[in-house]
């Protein structure tokens, strides 16, 4: 106990130094911690998806779309329960740089197959009994101001043309990691619209959601699935829901991977600022450690003095990092709901940018600890500290 007590005090007798190394570990630890938050976003809607649930989309890419005959077949395929659809529809509102997810889909059971989207049956039906009828979630009305009632006109790029749509209902997750920031609107309108202007872009859809009776049976249903489509002008790609999300993913693995690099770079940089900070302040102690040597002092003595010296700074700088993660997520989610509807701190992250700290705390202490233990008692007394 008493030599933890004087490796605390030996960490203040160069304030300046240790608040500067303190300050170096908490900003690497907060860095640490709000990037694998930001990966973690970017993970949330793969890691959200329902095991019960599959995706059929073009085998070629999914911007080709599927024929609108595929439904009746694919409801026929044992142990699919229920089959919907919806396309992209990539609309804005007023401004194109106001990016969100909208979405033409089935009206009549697409969002059955979503529970996690809590919305009264009332606003099922007004959606199922108005053409021109939407919805959307409650983090997007929120950034837009929209309430239930208000008429929204929507901008198309894919599908061109002012969309003027009546909103009918809002929605909320179910759970915190639901996405409120989607939009939805009716396919058969869009269809409708296609037919009198497009023809040859109507009967199409982008993909089909089903909802099978036993997540065990994914794979064989995929199979089942895709061999009814094979060598047809439209071949499908059967895949689970988090397999689907995860190829949009995909296509930002280089942002991914950069982040995840920086993260651990970020680690490897402060343990060679603390590893100098404890080799100066072995350097210093030389000539301290030969005099504890001659008073009795055993090797372990001097281990718990320099280890403990290391273990408190990183300590005290990986506890003030993981609190710094909370406010730094927070700020960084009020400006980025955006893009990162789902952003929420785990518990996992935060674990590991403490126990980074801790190992780094441990390694800078190690050759330190050998050149104090190794020094001779002569030696050690000859250095001018």
């Amino acid at each position: 106990m008493k030599i933890i007590k004087l490796a605390i005090k030996n960490a203040f007798r160069h304030k300046l130094r240790t608040g500067l190394t303190v300050l170096g570990m908490a900003f690497a630890v907060m860095a640490f911690g709000f990037f694998r938050t930001v990966i973690d976003a970017w993970y949330a809607g793969a890691e959200a998806a329902a095991p019960d649930r599959l995706i059929a989309r073009n085998a070629v890419n999914i911007i080709f779309p599927l024929p609108l005959s595929y439904r009746d077949k694919i409801a026929k395929v044992p142990g699919v329960e229920k089959v919907s659809y919806a396309y992209w529809f990539a609309a804005y509102y007023v401004d194109p740089k106001d990016f969100f997810a909208n979405f033409a889909i089935d009206h009549e059971n697409y969002l059955d197959l979503y529970p996690e989207f809590v919305l009264d049956s009332a606003v099922l039906t007004a959606f199922r009994s108005e053409k021109t009828a939407a919805i959307c979630g409650q983090l997007l009305a929120d950034r837009f101001g929209w309430k239930v009632g208000d008429w929204i006109r929507l901008i198309g790029t894919i599908f061109p043309g002012n969309w003027d749509l009546h909103l009918v209902g809002i929605y909320r997750g179910a759970k915190k990691s639901t996405d409120e920031s989607g939009f939805f609107l009716r396919w058969d309108m869009v269809d409708e619209n296609l037919r009198a202007t497009v023809s040859s872009r109507a009967g199409k859809v982008g993909w089909y959601t089903m909802k099978i009776s036993n997540p065990n049976d994914a794979v064989s249903v995929s199979k089942t699935v895709d061999a009814l489509f094979k060598n047809s002008l439209a071949e499908t790609l059967t895949e689970t829901e988090e397999a689907f999300n995860l190829s949009f993913i995909a296509m930002s693995s280089t942002i991914i991977t950069g982040l995840q690099l920086v993260s651990y770079l970020i680690i490897g940089i402060i343990l060679l600022v603390l590893a100098n900070t404890m080799a100066m302040t072995a350097r210093e102690r030389i000539s301290e450690y030969a005099v504890l040597k001659t008073l009795g002092f055993h090797t372990r003595h001097l281990v718990g003095l320099i280890a403990g010296e290391s273990l408190f700074i990183s300590a005290v700088g990986g506890l003030l990092g993981m609190i710094l993660i909370f406010p730094a997520s927070w700020m960084f989610a009020q400006g980025m709901k955006s893009w990162f509807p789902v952003f929420e701190v785990k518990t996992l992250s935060v674990v590991l940018g403490g126990s980074f700290a801790l190992l780094v705390g441990f390694l800078a202490a190690v050759f330190p600890i050998l050149r104090a233990t190794r020094v001779s008692i002569v030696d050690g007394l000859r250095v001018v500290g």
